[in-house]
C-alpha cells in the first residue's frame, strides 16, 4: 500500500532534514500505530504519505505511484480517489452542513462515490448513524456542533467511499477516555470492514496494543538524531 525508499525531506529555510528514513513499508489492510515526541515528524511523515508534501530526494509511494512524479492537479485527484485524512484540528467546513461535509469526498472523486452503497447520499447517512450522531444534527452547520461530535463527522467524511488508505493525526487528542475508546472501536472497525489500511498517530501510547504494528518514529528518523 505505501512504499517509502530513501526519504528527505526538509522545511524550507530549516538547513537540516526533518525526515530521513530509509526504508517503510506498509502492507494493504494494515493497522500500524506512530509515535514519538513532538517535533519528531510525524505531521509531516502523514502529509509526504498523502501527497500533500513531496520528497526532495527518495520515493514516497501510493499503490505503487511516486507522489512526486505527479503534476500537482493529479496528486490532488489521487489524493481524492485514495486517501481519507482526520486531522488534528477536524477542519469541517463550518458553513456548510454536516451532512454535506460527510460527502465533500465523493464530490472530488468519482471512484469514491462509485464506491458508496446505495449512491453517495445514502453511504454518509450511514456512517453517521454508525458514528452515533443523531439525525437531527445531520442538516446543523459543522460550527454549530460540539467538538466531539465534530470529531465523528470528520471520521465518516474520512471513511466515506473506502479510501485505500486512512491516514489519523491525533484524532483523539480532545476526547475523554470512554469517547476515546468508542471512537477507536467505530474507526478500526470501519477499517477493517473496506479493508483500508490505517496510519495513526497519537502520543496516547495505551492505544497502541489496539493496532497490527507499533512504530516509534524516531527508530527509523537518521534525521533526528543528526
Amino acid at each position: 500500500m505505501v512504499e517509502v525508499r530513501g526519504l528527505h525531506y526538509a522545511w524550507p529555510g530549516s538547513g537540516h532534514d526533518t525526515l530521513a528514513i530509509d526504508e517503510l513499508v506498509i502492507p494493504p489492510g494494515r493497522t500500524l500505530f506512530l509515535h514519538g515526541e513532538s517535533g519528531c515528524g510525524k505531521s509531516t511523515l502523514l502529509a509526504l504519505l498523502a501527497g500533500v508534501l513531496v520528497a526532495q530526494r527518495g520515493t514516497v509511494s501510493l499503490l505503487g505511484q511516486d507522489w512526486a512524479a505527479l503534476a500537482p492537479a493529479a496528486r490532488d485527484a489521487r489524493r481524492a480517489d485514495h486517501v481519507g485524512v482526520i486531522f488534528q484540528q477536524f477542519n469541517l467546513l463550518p458553513y456548510l452542513s454536516v451532512l454535506d461535509n460527510v460527502l465533500l469526498p465523493c464530490r472530488f472523486s468519482r471512484s469514491r462515490a462509485a464506491r458508496c452503497d446505495g449512491g453517495p447520499a445514502a453511504a454518509a447517512r450511514a456512517l453517521l448513524a454508525r458514528v452515533a450522531l443523531p439525525e437531527p444534527l445531520w442538516r446543523r452547520r459543522a460550527d454549530a456542533l460540539s467538538v466531539g461530535q465534530q470529531q465523528r463527522v470528520a471520521a465518516a467524511r474520512a471513511l466515506i467511499g473506502a479510501p485505500e488508505l486512512v491516514l489519523a493525526d491525533e484524532p483523539t487528542s480532545a476526547l475523554d477516555a470512554a469517547r476515546r475508546d468508542d471512537f477507536m472501536d467505530l474507526l478500526l472497525g470501519a477499517c477493517r470492514d473496506a479493508g483500508s489500511t490505517l496510519v495513526f498517530v497519537s502520543h496516547d501510547e495505551r492505544l497502541a496494543a489496539r493496532f497490527d504494528e507499533r512504530l516509534a518514529l524516531p527508530a527509523i528518523n537518521h534525521a533526528a538524531a543528526a
